[in-house]
């Protein structure tokens, strides 16, 4: 079931504050108990997050939650916070978090099943998620009919990897009908994302997503750099990383001098 434009608007606010909080140094029970009191009252969301926090004290995790609510939460938002919460994962949270607050965001303007599709397909493929679960849950996101659930269930998750991904969208496009003449099961593109797809063909996917994204202004994926390379070293861990390599330098240079005189390593007894 496709929520209110409302519910999106404070789904987005709630992931972006939730990732800035994070950066701020507070604990995710801490955020969660705080933004439930923020969330607009006449939505479901803080509901939702009740839950949510309910869960997190419990067993740590975010989506033992979001699945348990899946007339609020998409099965792609579960999916993404559970790759997020692996432990074996390299999936980092917060850059789930910009994720899915971009999602939210394009859901509250003027969503199509096509640009949700390619949003959430980069998503797989940039941050390599894995296509058989993933492309399950983007099939039973409630924005897809019938049709579009057969396509990436039986054609999608059966061919990619052998097929271009690019074909795979051209032949269901309404610009592959004009050009060959020939009909399809269903046309699931238009004709723009037809011309973009063929134009795409043999090259990597994720060109074809950025030109979607400059041609048709569909939603492009986050890239936000590794974790900030683990919160950027401060001043302090610098100065002792440049210590370091200054004694280094310091004993190779002995070293070639003519040896390491070891004992001013020895502690001198009185």
């Amino acid at each position: 079931m496709l929520l209110a434009k409302e519910e999106y608007v404070e789904q987005t606010f709630f992931f972006r504050t939730f990732r800035e909080r994070l950066d701020a140094g507070f604990s995710s029970q801490e955020i969660l108990y705080g933004m439930k009191n923020e969330i607009l009252a006449a939505t479901n969301l803080p509901t939702a997050i009740s839950i949510v926090l309910t869960e997190v004290k419990l067993s740590g995790k975010m989506f033992l939650a979001t699945r348990r609510l899946p007339h609020y939460f998409t099965p792609f938002q579960t999916f993404v916070f559970e790759e997020a919460e692996r432990e074996d994962g390299r999936f980092d949270f917060r850059v789930a978090l910009k994720i899915l607050e971009r999602e939210a965001d394009y859901r509250s303007k003027e969503p199509t099943p096509q640009g949700t599709f390619f949003y959430q397909f980069e998503t797989l493929s940039r941050n390599r998620l894995g296509f058989d679960r993933g492309l399950e849950a983007i099939a039973n996101d409630p924005i897809f009919n019938d049709d579009w659930r057969r396509w990436i269930n039986v054609v999608l998750r059966r061919q990619i990897g052998f097929v271009d991904v690019a074909d795979l969208i051209y032949v269901r496009s309404a610009h592959y009908q004009k050009r060959e003449g020939e009909e399809t099961e269903a046309t699931l593109f238009g004709e723009r994302e037809g011309r973009i797809a063929r134009a795409s063909r043999g090259r990597d996917p994720l060109f074809l997503f950025s030109a979607l994204a400059r041609h048709l202004g569909y939603p492009s994926v986050p890239r936000i750099r590794r974790v900030q390379e683990r919160e950027e070293l401060t001043l302090h861990d610098l100065r002792r990383q440049v210590e370091q390599l200054e004694h280094r330098v310091q004993l190779l240079q002995e070293e070639l001098k003519g040896g390491i005189n070891i004992e001013r390593f020895y502690v001198k007894k009185n």
